[in-house]
C-alpha cells in the first residue's frame, strides 16, 4: 500500500463518517467471528453490533495485517540474503571461469609443444644423444621441473573445469531461489494490502460516536490490564539499561510521532520490528528484522526484570514488538493510521520479553531521555476518535 495510504487511513476513514449517524447499539447477537469480512455500516435491518463486537473484529483485522506484514517482512530479509548470495557466487563463477581460460591456453600451449616435438620425450632424447652427458645429466632437474609444469597445468585445468561446474550449479540454484522468493514475497503484499483495505472500509462504515466509543473502550481495556500488570508486582522495580540499551532508548524516543508504515525501517516511517530493530541498530547491535525471529533468537527475560532498551512481545504468534523505556512503558510503531508513541506497557496481550545484550554490564547511572510532548496522544489501536 502507497505510503500515504497507510498514513492516511484514520483521516480517510473520519472524512467518510456522517456526524448525524446513529449511536452504538447493543447487540442482538454474538460477536462476529474473528477474522470474518468487514460487515457494512449498521442500518435499518439486521441489528448493529456492540462496541465490543466491534472492537474485537477490528483488533483481529489489525493482527492478522500485522501477522502478513511481518511475514513479508521475513521473506524480504531472505530475499535480501538470497540476493546477496547469488552476487557473491556470479563473482566467484566469473573468476573460476578465467582460471579455466588460462587453463586451456596453457593446455593448448602444451598440445603445441608436443606437436612440434618439444616433448619430454624429445628433452631425454636431447640428453641421451648430447656430446657431454655428465654435463647434461647436472641438468636432469630442469627436465623434471619442466614435467612438473605440465602436470600441475593439467591439474589446474581439471580441477578449474570441476570448480566452475560446481559454482555454475550453486549459482543456478541461488537464482531459482531468489525468483521463488521473489513471487512470494509479491503474494504476502497482495495479502497485506487487501487486508489493510479491508480496516479502511470497515473504519469508513462506522459513525463518529462509534470511534469515540472504541476508542475510549480499548483505552479501559488497556488501563485494566496495566494496573493488574502494576498489582502483580512485575512493574515494582527500577533498573537502568546498558549503555547499547540506553542509546537504543533515545534513538526510539526520537522516532516518536513518525507515521506508522508495513515493511518501513525508517527513517520516515516505521512499523514495529522495524522500529526495535533499527533502534538496536544505532546502538551497535544488529538484531533480527522480524518479531517473530526477535522472540525465536533473542534470550528471553521475565517481565519483572526488564530493563529499558528489552523488546517486550506481543500476540501469541509474536506478531508486534515494542522498545521498553522503563515506568511501566514502551515506545511503539502501534498500526496503520498511527504514529510512534508511548504506550503502556499493556497495551496490547502480552506474551513475554527479550534482551538483545544479556551480557551488558547496566548503567551506574542514566537519565531517561525527554519524551517530547504529544508522546502518548492518540489511541494505540489506529483509529483515534475526531476532535470535539
Amino acid at each position: 500500500m502507497p505510503r500515504g495510504v497507510a498514513r492516511g487511513l484514520c483521516t480517510a476513514a473520519l472524512a467518510a463518517v456522517v456526524a448525524a449517524s446513529p449511536a452504538v447499539a447493543e447487540p442482538a447477537g454474538p460477536d462476529p467471528t474473528p477474522g470474518a469480512s468487514p460487515a457494512p455500516a449498521p442500518a435499518a435491518g439486521p441489528a448493529p453490533q456492540s462496541v465490543a463486537g466491534l472492537l474485537k473484529q477490528l483488533q483481529t483485522l489489525y493482527r492478522k495485517a500485522e501477522e502478513a506484514g511481518e511475514l513479508f517482512n521475513g521473506t524480504e530479509e531472505e530475499l535480501k540474503k538470497r540476493t546477496a548470495e547469488a552476487a557473491k557466487l556470479r563473482a566467484e563463477l566469473t573468476g573460476a571461469r578465467a582460471a579455466l581460460d588460462s587453463g586451456r591456453r596453457d593446455a593448448g600451449r602444451l598440445a603445441r609443444d608436443q606437436y612440434q616435438g618439444r616433448t619430454d620425450f624429445s628433452a631425454y632424447l636431447t640428453l641421451l644423444l648430447a656430446d657431454d652427458p655428465a654435463r647434461a645429466l647436472e641438468q636432469s632437474h630442469v627436465i623434471e621441473r619442466a614435467q612438473a609444469g605440465r602436470s600441475a597445468v593439467v591439474d589446474r585445468l581439471t580441477g578449474a573445469e570441476r570448480h566452475a561446474e560446481v559454482l555454475a550449479a550453486r549459482s543456478r540454484t541461488a537464482q531459482a531461489r531468489q525468483r521463488m522468493l521473489a513471487a512470494r514475497q509479491k503474494k504476502q503484499r497482495d495479502v497485506v494490502q487487501s487486508r489493510l483495505k479491508g480496516i479502511e472500509a470497515m473504519l469508513a462504515s462506522l459513525s463518529a460516536e462509534q470511534l469515540a466509543a472504541l476508542s475510549a473502550l480499548e483505552e479501559k481495556n488497556i488501563g485494566e490490564a496495566q494496573d493488574a500488570l502494576a498489582a502483580s508486582g512485575a512493574l515494582s522495580s527500577v533498573r537502568t539499561p546498558s549503555a547499547a540499551g540506553g542509546e537504543a532508548v533515545r534513538y526510539a524516543v526520537e522516532q516518536i510521532g513518525k507515521p506508522y508504515v508495513w515493511g518501513a525501517e525508517g527513517p520516515e516511517s516505521y512499523d514495529c520490528s522495524g522500529l526495535t530493530s533499527q533502534a538496536w541498530s544505532s546502538a551497535g547491535l544488529t538484531i533480527p528484522r522480524t518479531s517473530q525471529e526477535q522472540w525465536r533468537r533473542l534470550p528471553k527475560v521475565p517481565v519483572g526484570s526488564l530493563r529499558p532498551g528489552d523488546l517486550v512481545v506481543y500476540f501469541p504468534k509474536a506478531t508486534h514488538v515494542a522498545l521498553y523505556i522503563g515506568d511501566g512503558l514502551v515506545v511503539q510503531a502501534p498500526r496503520p493510521g498511527a504514529t510512534v508513541k508511548v504506550s503502556p506497557l499493556a497495551s496490547n496481550p502480552l506474551l513475554g520479553a527479550v534482551r538483545p545484550d544479556p551480557g551488558s554490564e547496566p548503567l551506574s547511572t542514566y537519565a531517561p531521555p525527554e519524551l517530547p510532548e504529544g508522546a502518548t496522544a492518540g489511541a494505540d489501536s489506529g483509529y483515534d476518535a475526531p476532535d470535539a
